[in-house]
């Protein structure tokens, strides 16, 4: 019990170390700023770290609405645009694919698919079959990724018109010098504060679905991309670089919702108001993302601070790391679109490579079950079988 008593006080101590060495004046502030002249006070309102706590529930407030929107907006308009619910169907149960579909590879080779078949006893063609229908269990259907792309789209349009609105009337809007005057004691607006809440509930709630949403190539770069907004937005929220923040969202969502948009319509096949689109936010995205990004929102943040303090504080450096993060999957980002474009200049193809396609299905159930009672057949029998049966 002493012992244990013991751990509790160690523990205790070590987190109250931490959270004052996390809260020091000298990592968030400037020299002869303290947490004391951050209290609320006449004609001035500042951003507290506690109200960060508010976006966990209203990131679930977005969840629910996400719920609702998907089902019963997003469905029909599905329908409407001619995007059918395809079930898939489901391969025969089979342990010993199974295991090896988990274990080994979900793409076996010609001869590892040789002696499951042996093992099977059942042909080639048939394990063939069982492995195309259980990796496009696998795939997400057209419907489901154009439930994901809606709701993206619906947010980033509402943020852009909501985050213009903010925005439009805001004298550091036009000249981002001005988001330093009078530096750190700027008043916390009440739109500012509701901007910050929903975007960082937004980037949340797409943490808490990471593992549900449709998984891309460059599912890794999101989950960067959401951390370190979330950390950035927070981070500026404690050192009240609100002003710096809200132009930060706005440059990155009004190039967002021309992609859902674009996606949405690839799904329901429209291609040329899809290409239309996607040409539209290419334009967007190297505008916002490789010109005003870095040369207007980071010149503001490496650059213009060194007029106001000759001493950069901590959080300059940790700002700004950040900063450079998200410009690097710019970049990244920037070559994936530059390839997609390349390839629809030269073949007139618009396929996004960060998605996995379906394979066909090639055997319907009754052809199967005729497969499977002549296990025996040879493999040009099974041949004819699979190239007269395509539907």
């Amino acid at each position: 019990m002493v012992s244990l008593t013991a751990t509790s006080e160690s523990m205790a101590y070590i987190l109250k170390t931490l959270n004052s060495w996390f809260w020091w004046e000298n990592i968030w502030m400037p020299i002869n700023c303290t947490w004391a002249d951050f209290v609320d006070r006449e004609g001035l309102v500042f951003p507290k770290p506690h109200q960060l706590y508010a976006t966990i529930p209203y990131a679930f407030v977005l969840l629910i609405i996400r719920f609702f929107s998907e089902r019963y907006v997003a469905i029909p308009l599905a329908k409407a645009l001619g995007i059918k619910n395809v079930r898939r169907v489901k391969p025969q149960p089979n342990p010993v694919l199974e295991s090896y579909f988990r274990e080994c590879s979900r793409q076996p080779s010609q001869s590892e698919i040789k002696g499951l078949a042996k093992k099977c006893n059942c042909t080639v063609h048939l394990v063939e079959k069982w492995f195309r229908r259980r990796r496009n269990l696998e795939i997400p259907t057209v419907l489901r990724k154009f439930q994901e792309a809606f709701w993206r789209f619906s947010f980033y349009l509402t943020s852009s018109i909501v985050g213009f609105i903010f925005l439009y009337d805001k004298p550091w809007f036009y000249d981002i010098w001005q988001t330093w005057v009078g530096y750190p004691f700027q008043t916390l607006l009440p739109s500012q504060y509701w901007y910050y809440m929903a975007e960082i509930g937004f980037y949340w709630s797409l943490v808490f679905t990471l593992g549900i949403d449709i998984k891309r190539k460059d599912f890794m770069a999101h989950v960067v991309h959401h951390l370190a907004a979330i950390g950035l937005m927070s981070g500026s929220w404690c050192g009240n670089y609100v002003r710096l923040g809200t132009l930060v969202m706005f440059v990155h969502d009004t190039a967002d919702f021309w992609l859902e948009a674009a996606k949405m319509f690839n799904y329901a096949r429209w291609e040329k108001t899809c290409n239309i689109l996607f040409i539209i936010f290419s334009i967007a995205f190297f505008i916002t993302r490789m010109i005003l990004f870095p040369f207007w929102i980071l010149r503001a943040t490496l650059y213009q601070p060194t007029y106001y303090s000759t001493t950069p504080v901590i959080a300059y450096f940790l700002f700004n790391g950040m900063l450079l993060t998200l410009q690097g999957l710019h970049l990244y980002w920037g070559y994936l679109i530059f390839k997609i474009l390349k390839r629809f200049v030269f073949l007139k193809d618009l396929k996004d490579d960060r998605s996995d396609e379906e394979e066909e299905d090639s055997l319907t159930d009754t052809e199967e079950e005729s497969t499977k009672s002549g296990t025996k057949n040879s493999s040009g029998s099974s041949k004819h079988l699979l190239s007269s049966s395509h539907h």
